[in-house]
């Protein structure tokens, strides 16, 4: 129930906070980047996405991840984001 209200409040608990950092830890072992380096990604991506949706920043859900190449010849780095979106801004015209 707890979280039924943070999530209408947008209030986030910290047991949401420890749940997200331990996402954080684990893509760091699995893509070897810095926890630091994947929130600064992340960071980077809402503002600019921000310009033109609005989106729900609480369900965002953004990783780095490793996945076989398209060529078969290895595993490389994935982006993986699941942005939901709320609506889409006006451009102005």
């Amino acid at each position: 129930m707890l979280e039924m209200f943070s999530k209408f409040f947008g209030k986030r608990t910290s047991k949401d906070v420890a749940k997200e950092r331990l996402k954080l830890v684990l893509i760091h072992d699995r893509a070897n980047v810095s926890p630091q380096f994947l929130e600064m990604v992340k960071g980077e991506i809402i503002k600019v996405i921000q310009n033109y949706l609005e989106i729900d920043e609480d369900a965002l859900d953004i990783q780095l991840t490793k996945t076989v190449s398209e060529e078969g010849e290895g595993v490389v780095p994935a982006l993986i984001a699941n942005i939901p979106i709320k609506s889409v801004k006006s451009c102005g015209r």
